[in-house]
């Protein structure tokens, strides 16, 4: 028994000195780790402390962000707002308004002078670079000013001028040469399209048509296209019967804004044609000068029952098609060029000789088709040949 009883005693001191062991151990643990943990809630309250800083920072930042955005558009609203009083006052003058511009300007870049000289870091020499600077731009703002106002002033008394824009310096030769497409010292304007074997090797049938293949399928001029769009709807007009007057062709600048001139009986219709791309707009002036140039036909021939036609490859503006439908012009939008008959087969008034006429032949748009006499318009060559026709020659004038 009494064994039993040591034995249990010595398992009892064992325990005792193992849970001593233990807290010791655990006392020196925690000795080790508490500077660290002390470390760790330093470290939690410093990072604490400059998050709500950088949080103030951001606010205050933010509002004077928001406050710059909000002066800076009060401030470009007040200079679109001085710009669009300036633009109100066209009606006293070109030469004030452009100094008007000129002045609001110069005084922008002045204010910008300023700034640069009062800055924390002051830029003299960049202030009075600005300052030279704005000078010369005053000057060629107000110069700018008054050529684009009166150009624009011009445009709207003219909506033809707007169409020169896209004109280019060769295309204007064109234009204003334009009977002398044919070499001034050769009878036969087919050459411009033929090589010179061509046109002494070839059979005149096959050598016309050629020329006349080459006429469609070779690049043109912003001009040339244009005219041949005018011939084409004058085309459409006098297959259905009509008596077409190519004016825009003939006149030139002299055409008053009137392409075609197409009569049936009494009835005339006035035809204004825009060959434009399709991504431009037409807008109201050129509605108004057909309709004045209508007007004006009517004062010359009181008689007749003049009404308006546009026609166009793009399209009108809203507005545009307002003022069309109430003046009573009628609107054709989206119709392309197409390749057309386009042989004139005429017989003459005099001798009753049958001519055919290609569309660089020097008499091709003053030539009448009357569709009921034996004449016609055809698409080859070979057709109007067969058809007892013979090519046109060269027209020299009365002696």
């Amino acid at each position: 028994m009494e064994g039993i009883l040591v034995i249990i005693g010595i398992g009892a001191v064992i325990a005792l000195i193992s849970w001593i062991n233990s807290v010791v151990e655990k006392g020196r643990r925690y000795d080790t780790l508490k500077p660290r943990l002390d470390n760790l809630d330093r470290a939690e309250r410093e990072f604490s402390i400059k998050t709500t800083q950088t949080e103030q920072k951001l606010a205050a930042w933010m509002k004077q962000t928001e406050q710059s955005f909000s002066d800076r558009t009060k401030q470009l609203d007040n200079r679109e707002q001085g710009v669009l009083a300036l633009s109100n006052q066209k009606a006293i003058g070109f030469p004030w308004l452009a100094n008007a511009y000129a002045d609001f300007f110069h005084l922008e870049e002045m204010k910008l002078a300023r700034a640069l000289e009062t800055k924390k870091h002051p830029a003299f020499t960049a202030a009075e670079k600005v300052r030279e600077s704005a000078l010369r731009r005053r000057e060629a703002e107000r110069v700018a000013r008054i050529l684009k106002y009166q150009i624009e002033f011009y445009e709207n008394l003219f909506p033809w001028l707007a169409d020169l824009k896209s004109e280019d310096i060769e295309d204007e030769i064109i234009r204003i040469r334009v009977g002398s497409i044919e070499d001034p010292v050769d009878d036969d304007a087919a050459r411009k399209w033929l090589t010179p074997e061509e046109y002494s090797r070839l059979p005149s049938r096959e050598k016309y048509q050629t020329a006349l293949d080459r006429y469609w399928t070779k690049k043109k001029s912003k001009w040339e296209i244009g005219r041949d769009y005018e011939r084409y709807i004058g085309w459409r007009y006098e297959s259905q019967g009509s008596v077409v007057y190519y004016q825009g062709i003939i006149e030139g600048f002299d055409d008053l804004g009137r392409d075609l001139i197409v009569s049936n009986g009494n009835r005339v219709q006035i035809v204004q044609c825009k060959y434009w791309s399709r991504g431009k707009t037409i807008h109201e002036k050129h509605i108004f000068q057909l309709y004045g140039t209508m007007i004006a036909y009517k004062m010359d021939h009181p008689e007749k029952d003049v009404l308006g036609h546009f026609i166009t490859l793009t399209t009108l503006s809203e507005r545009a098609r307002q003022f069309a439908n109430y003046l009573g012009i009628k609107v054709t939008e989206s119709t392309a060029l197409e390749r057309y008959p386009c042989i004139k087969c005429n017989i003459s008034r005099g001798n009753k000789e049958k001519i055919y006429h290609l569309p660089f032949d020097q008499q091709y748009d003053k030539t009448m088709v009357e569709l009921g006499q034996g004449e016609c318009f055809v698409s080859t060559i070979a057709e109007a040949e067969d058809k007892g026709f013979r090519r046109a020659f060269r027209y020299h004038g009365t002696k």
